[in-house]
Order: structure tokens, then sequence, then C-alpha cells
């Protein structure tokens, strides 16, 4: 997710000589252009289908507040994964107000269960009203807390687990995600492109080379196989071998 970080401005040119034309310019925070050549992304997000009542005003407060989510394109991608390979449990790190679990609780359908972790209760307070508005609160175990140490505490093997959590921690998840998820699982992230600043060649801040570090450690594993998919902020998907 975004956490305040600048957006690159959109690429794209004037629509001459085969150029592709300009990209709009209001485009709510959690739509992160900068990945995607900015007319092709307005065309992917003008082809999405609209969202019900309750993700739709999800949306509206997120871009009104600036909350972080991941947005109707990429939950998409969730759902569709979960429904792809028969996930039942979802472990969730980094859930904020919830738009993401309930995509994830959508898909995993009656019987499966999505584990909700946020550090701030009133993420939590917030997300559980909306669960129950979209009828998904019997499938969400929510927890607040630290979402490592929470995973830590975990026994189970999962499904699929989703890192969504500040982004220094990400080498800290791999090493803590990959022994509790089942063969055949996923281990999905977001923001592994991070605005395009992996791309850089010495990048100066922290968060920048943690992603760097993961990415490595998912391209580099024998366990996993891992395509990073160049979506709004990009989302890596590992399959556990």
């Amino acid at each position: 997710m975004e956490d305040g970080r600048p957006r690159p401005s959109d690429r794209g040119g004037a629509g001459k000589g085969g150029e592709l034309p300009k990209s709009k310019a209001t485009k709510p925070d959690w739509q992160m252009s900068g990945i995607t050549a900015g007319p092709v992304e307005d065309y992917l997000y003008s082809m999405l289908p609209p969202r019900d009542e309750v993700l739709t005003k999800m949306e509206e407060e997120a871009a009104k507040r600036k909350i972080p989510i991941v947005g109707p394109a990429v939950g998409r991608i969730l759902h569709q994964l979960a429904l792809m390979t028969g996930a039942k449990t979802v472990f969730e790190m980094g859930s904020a107000i919830g738009y993401s679990t309930i995509w994830w609780a959508r898909a995993v359908g009656e019987g499966g269960v999505v584990f909700y972790t946020d550090g701030d209760r009133k993420n939590a307070d917030e997300a559980r009203g909306y669960f129950e508005k979209a009828g998904v609160a019997s499938r969400i175990n929510m927890t607040t807390g630290d979402a490592l140490e929470v995973l830590s505490e975990h026994k189970q093997e999962f499904d699929i687990i989703f890192n969504d959590v500040d982004k220094e921690d990400y080498p800290r998840v791999f090493r803590l995600a990959l022994p509790r998820l089942r063969r055949g699982g996923l281990l999905v992230t977001d923001n592994v492109l991070w605005s395009g600043k992996v791309a850089q060649k010495t990048p100066p801040d922290a968060s920048t080379k943690a992603i760097l570090e993961f990415n490595r450690l998912l391209y580099n594993s024998p366990d996993l196989f891992t395509t990073i998919l160049p979506i709004r902020d990009g989302v890596a998907v590992a399959v556990k071998r």
C-alpha cells in the first residue's frame, strides 16, 4: 500500500504517431499510477465491473481519508487467486480497514476463514462494521496486533498468506511465512515494485532496500516459483513447490 509516498507522474504520449493518449489527470490515491503506462491503466480500471455498496463506500473513504487499500484491480486478482487454488484459509498481514479482507472472504466461501491482522484498533473497529454489512463477518478471525508476531504464534499451514505490512519487515515475513504455507499454497505480496523505486541502482531508503532483498529471496528460493505482476504497485505471486 502507499504509506504516504508521492505518486510518480503518469507515462503516455500525446496521441500522435502511434503514441498513447494522455492519461486521465484525477485518480484516487489508492490507484497509484506509474507502473503501467497511464492510458493502459485507465483502460484496465475502466473495464472493471461496478463494486457493491460496501466496497464502493470503502473505496470512497480510502480516497477521502488517504487510507491505504489495494483497490479493485488488485482486489480482483486476490479473489481470483483464492478461487483458482480452492483456498479455505487465508492469513492476511496488514489488513487496515479490511478492503482486501472482504475480497478474500468472499472467495473462500462458507467454511473458509480469513485471518485479519492490524496494529490499529480503530482500523479493526471500522473493518468489523464493513464485514458485517458485507455479510462475511462469520468467515473472518480478527486480531489486533503485530502481524508478524501473530503469524509466528500459528502452527497451522495456510492456503494463502497475503503480505502487506511495513516494507522494512518484508525479509522477515519471507522467513516466517514460508514454513507456514502448505505445499501448493501462495505467498502473495503487495507493493513489490514500490512506485518503480526498485529500478534505482542505489536506492537510498531502507524500505526500497528491504523490498529488493525480499524480491531476491522470492526468486532465489528453491521452494517457490514466483512471478511479479506489474499492476498498480506490483503484486508478487509465489507458489510453494
